[in-house]
């Protein structure tokens, strides 16, 4: 019998599989931070396809609440499947003279999700992300989405704090994250083992992200802080804020079956 499954491991029935195969429909809550680190550590972390960005510090750091599932919505009614969280710092570039963003840093809590990131080109680590919620009914504990709500978020990884951020909103967006605008274009990258080939990966090449069926809620924008802590094994704090411009929040959901190769690198 041959063995089935979209990842490992295959087995006769293939459902075992870590993620199921494409489509995967999306549904998340959104807090992004737009910010300016220092242009020469962003620039640093460009992968090699992309240019500096003319504005080349320009960032964006991104917290979402994520509820997933396959064509069969079979995870919704087992939500340990389709329920995660992320955080993720953003770069601008410019791939062929056209305004992107790359993901440079991010990090999940749920291991289907950190492996359907990287078949998508995300260099997701595990982590513990936390955000406050919105609920439909009146109460202390629901900020609701209106002028003076107030939002926060944090990430941390082994036992360290990674990120920080806190958003007042005020208005809604007429122009929603300038700095998460552009399409994102990563890198998928599978070394080899073998001895003699560390250097030859066995897949190594630029990416851009497709999707569609994209829906979003109205953006809600206002004063944020954002704050990058240093912790062992982790190299985000190159993208320190030098300043933070604004924050937002939203709801936005999309379909994603596709992937277009740029570059073979």
């Amino acid at each position: 019998m041959t063995l089935q499954g979209f990842t490992v491991p295959r087995t006769p029935r293939g459902q075992a599989s870590l993620v199921p195969p494409p489509p995967w429909h999306y549904v998340a809550d959104f807090l992004v931070v737009d910010f300016h680190a220092d242009p020469a550590a962003a620039v640093s972390l460009l992968p090699d396809g992309l240019e500096p960005h003319p504005d080349p510090g320009r960032c964006a750091a991104v917290f979402a609440d994520w509820q997933s599932c396959s064509d069969t919505g079979e995870e919704l009614l087992d939500p340990i499947r389709s329920h995660y969280r992320e955080f993720y710092l953003v770069i601008n570039g410019l791939l062929a003279g056209e305004e992107v963003t790359t993901c440079a840093f991010i990090w999940v809590d749920q291991d289907f999700a950190l492996a359907r990131g990287w078949i998508q080109g995300f260099p997701k680590k595990l982590g513990e992300v936390w955000m406050t919620r919105v609920y439909q009914l009146p109460c202390r504990a629901n900020p609701g989405v209106a002028a003076g709500s107030r939002f926060g978020a944090t990430c941390s990884a082994r036992g360290r704090q990674l990120a920080q951020a806190r958003i007042t909103l005020e208005r809604p967006s007429k122009s929603g994250s300038i700095h998460t605008a552009p399409p994102i274009v990563n890198v998928r990258h599978f070394p080899r083992l073998a001895a003699g080939h560390h250097d030859d990966p066995a897949v190594h090449e630029l990416v851009r992200a497709r999707s569609r069926d994209r829906t979003a809620s109205e953006i809600w924008e206002g004063a944020a802080e954002l704050e990058l802590f240093d912790a062992p094994g982790e190299e985000h704090a190159l993208l320190a804020p030098s300043s933070v411009e604004r924050g937002y929040r939203f709801t936005f959901a999309y379909t994603v079956d596709d992937l277009e190769t740029v570059k073979e690198l």
